[in-house]
């Protein structure tokens, strides 16, 4: 997932966008703060609960589909936090009496809107994705890469959701599998080597990392058209099979250049990482 800040009216609005699932998730309670126009978080924190518990009583469907993801905070630190979909925002909105309840309508209809133009004109995502990288001092060359990994992570997901897996956890299962077999540790100790938390792990990849990421899903994804791999455990096979393929080119490479393919390096701003090396070229 990314999380990124967006603004309403001069007022900060954290949302996530889950690439899984293609949604994105709004922080509740920030919505809240701008439409009880309080100028204290805690305050605005309160209303919620309150209205979380009037809405429930009612038996509001929009409290049942609200998740808590962790977002980070003023402190700097990340907490559990109430999230929603843009059409559960506008169900909440209708709760709150405030003059700011339109704007925010319109607020969340152009947030959906941008992306309703990605989906129709790809290249819209694509310009923009390669824009926030090249401000965060990405190569071209590493932009590139990331770029034909992506697509080759997408032409993966599309067998998979035309093949009886689910998008979401079964998703990430063979995800994972995949990526411990290619590269010997789990994606949540590639991200924790890194110091990530919330962010996403291939855009803290070398460009060595993204190649054996792509060559490991593209093995994967011909294993299981060779098969007509469908349903879980056929997939997995599948999975297992391509991570091998790519460990065995990675274990080649490493024995010729006696450096480590999987690394803790990453692309975080320095004050975030004093530890750990930022690779500036990729």
């Amino acid at each position: 997932m990314k999380i990124l800040p967006t603004e309403f009216d001069g007022q900060s609005i954290r949302r996530v966008y889950d690439e899984k699932t293609d949604i994105w998730w709004f922080s509740v309670v920030d919505v809240v703060q701008v439409l009880t126009q309080q100028a204290d978080y805690q305050t605005a924190r309160k209303y919620w609960n309150k209205l979380k518990e009037r809405l429930r009583k009612e038996g509001s469907e929009s409290v049942t589909n609200c998740h808590r993801l962790k977002l980070p905070a003023a402190d700097g630190k990340n907490y559990l936090t109430d999230v929603a979909n843009a059409e559960t925002l506008l169900r909440l909105v209708q709760s709150v009496p405030s003059p700011k309840a339109e704007p925010i309508k319109l607020w969340l209809a152009k947030v959906g809107y941008e992306r309703m133009q990605e989906m129709a004109d790809p290249a819209l995502s694509l310009d923009r994705a390669r824009q926030t990288w090249q401000q965060h001092g990405r190569s071209d060359k590493w932009i590139q890469q990331r770029m034909t990994g992506q697509e080759t992570r997408n032409k993966l997901t599309d067998y998979w959701s035309e093949h009886d897996i689910k998008a979401g956890s079964e998703f990430a299962i063979l995800t994972n599998i995949i990526h411990q077999e290619w590269s010997g540790v789990s994606v949540a100790k590639h991200k924790e080597m890194k110091g990530l938390k919330s962010h996403n792990l291939r855009d803290h990849m070398s460009e060595a990392e993204l190649i054996f990421t792509a060559l490991a899903e593209l093995s994967t994804r011909q294993i299981a058209e060779n098969v007509d791999a469908t349903g879980m455990p056929q997939n997995k096979t599948a999975a297992k099979a391509g991570g091998r393929i790519a460990a065995q080119a990675r274990h080649q490479l490493e024995g010729q250049t006696g450096k480590s393919v999987v690394t803790g390096a990453n692309y975080l701003p320095p004050t975030a990482t004093k530890a750990l090396r930022v690779p500036r070229k990729a």
